[in-house]
């Protein structure tokens, strides 16, 4: 009943900029508000404090249900062709923050389509803070509960409870206040105010939809480019650690922490590289320039945004197949970013340098350390467990896409850019995944959704023992 209302800005926004058919969001609303108040009125004196296993059912459902009520307007609309399969890719890859999108001629598309596309993101991005730090920690799968956050907001209690509203509310002003920040800095750089909004949804949520069928470099602007940069750099770092920030009113708790400082280097690092081989390469004519369009390429793509400013796949030698690779680094736990998540990367790396440390002193002791605090075992032993299953789901997805007769570069790169949440590929869905079959569009949008939800959250539903009494 509440997502129906989602319906209402766009038709606002077409009123406002004269779109010709306005009746498929006006169909979306009603629909799907209707079917939310029968589901709700016979169970709405229900007063049974939901359990923990409640809570997986609860954020599977969150997103395919909503992303299913979503596809109304797409595929009621007048003004472009859109199968089924196609505007559910669409909707899934706008609520996962993927940015990945199956439709040619964004530039003609009617104002109120295009706003809905990016309204989806930020939803999405919203709707991930909260899972990410309110939920999935609770249920043992989050990022967030590798370490306790400093932060008096976030909960930490092992039930599903009210208090879960208490720190959605302050995660919204922190995300609220990077959007608004957001806004302001593009209208600055020349964007109208629907581009500047459009593209600050999209920029704070990661996400990678665009309003223009060029993105960013419609605007060839390079103080536009570098404050998007700043955007989703901050949209991947963690919204915990945002509200610590702003909780103590110092920005020494950012470098205070393991895990941002492991997310710059990472990014300056391979910024670094980029820059070197591209000004090895002679493709910009000066470092200035290199620096804009290497530096945000790398940010977009290793926080899984996926907007563009130029075709970074035909950059020469590693850097394409670089990109790629940095995407499965992803954000950080608790951020709207895809990916592994640094602090995952970083117990890894830790976990992997101790085991060789133990070859040379078998006898020896040691304990990972985060933020200066030793890591449980069972911790450790998770990220683990939770690699191993990453490794074994892409494969999977990958082989599905070979089987449906795409090639490797293409099927490795488009389940990276699902299951990651990054939204960019290589080879035939380089520019956009508007080519693909149905079943790749079906198959790619249940990727997706597997990696927003933390692979887990899905697969404990297809255990006998999840459904047992």
């Amino acid at each position: 009943m509440l997502f129906s209302l989602t319906m209402l800005p766009p038709i606002a926004i077409g009123e406002l900029m004269g779109d010709p058919e306005l009746s498929n969001f006006w169909w979306g609303f009603g629909i799907v508000l209707v079917v939310g108040l029968l589901l709700w009125l016979p169970f709405r004196a229900c007063k049974n404090e939901l359990r923990l296993r409640d809570g997986y059912l609860i954020a599977v459902l969150f997103w395919v249900g909503l992303s299913v009520a979503a596809t109304i307007p797409l595929s009621l609309s007048t003004n472009f062709e859109i199968n089924l399969a196609s505007a559910f890719f669409e909707t899934v890859s706008g609520f996962t923050t993927t940015g990945a999108s199956v439709i040619v001629g964004i530039d003609s598309l009617p104002r109120s389509i295009n706003f809905y596309r990016l309204e989806l993101h930020w939803l999405g991005g919203m709707g991930m803070i909260v899972l990410a730090v309110a939920i999935l920690p609770m249920l043992g799968i989050g990022g967030m509960q590798l370490y306790k956050a400093e932060a008096p907001g976030p909960v930490k209690d092992s039930k599903l409870t009210p208090r879960i509203t208490e720190t959605a509310r302050l995660l919204w002003y922190v995300y609220l206040a990077l959007t608004i920040l957001g806004i302001g800095l593009f209208l600055l750089g020349g964007m109208s105010w629907f581009d500047a909004v459009c593209h600050a949804f999209s920029a704070v949520a990661t996400g990678g939809f665009s309003t223009h069928d060029s993105s960013l470099s419609y605007f060839n602007s390079a103080f536009i480019d570098y404050s998007a940069i700043f955007l989703m750099i901050m949209g991947g770092v963690s919204f915990t650690l945002h509200f610590t920030v702003m909780h103590h009113k110092s920005i020494r708790f950012y470098w205070q922490d393991s895990e941002f400082k492991l997310y710059l280097f990472i990014m300056l690092l391979v910024c670094s590289i980029c820059i070197l081989v591209l000004m090895q390469n002679s493709v910009y004519p000066d470092f200035l320039t290199t620096l804009r369009y290497a530096s945000f390429q790398v940010v977009s793509i290793m926080t899984s945004t996926g907007l563009l400013t130029t075709d970074f796949s035909v950059w020469p030698t590693l850097l394409p197949v670089l990109l790629v690779f940095v995407s499965f680094v992803g954000g950080c736990a608790g951020s709207t970013g895809g990916g592994l998540k640094v602090i995952r990367f970083l117990l890894l790396m830790k976990q992997g340098w101790r085991e060789v440390n133990i070859l040379t002193h078998p006898r020896a002791h040691t304990h990972i350390k985060i933020n200066g605090e030793p890591v449980p075992e069972g911790v450790t032993r998770s990220v683990w467990g939770f690699f191993a299953m990453y490794v074994a789901v892409f494969a999977i997805f990958m082989l599905g896409m070979m089987a449906a007769g795409h090639d490797q570069v293409t099927a490795f790169s488009a389940v990276a850019a699902a299951l990651n949440n990054m939204g960019v590929g290589l080879g035939t869905v380089s520019s956009n995944f508007s080519g693909l079959d149905d079943f790749t569009k079906w198959w790619l949008s249940f990727a997706m959704l597997m990696g927003r939800l933390e692979l887990f959250t899905i697969l404990v539903l297809f255990s006998p023992a999840f459904w047992r009494r």
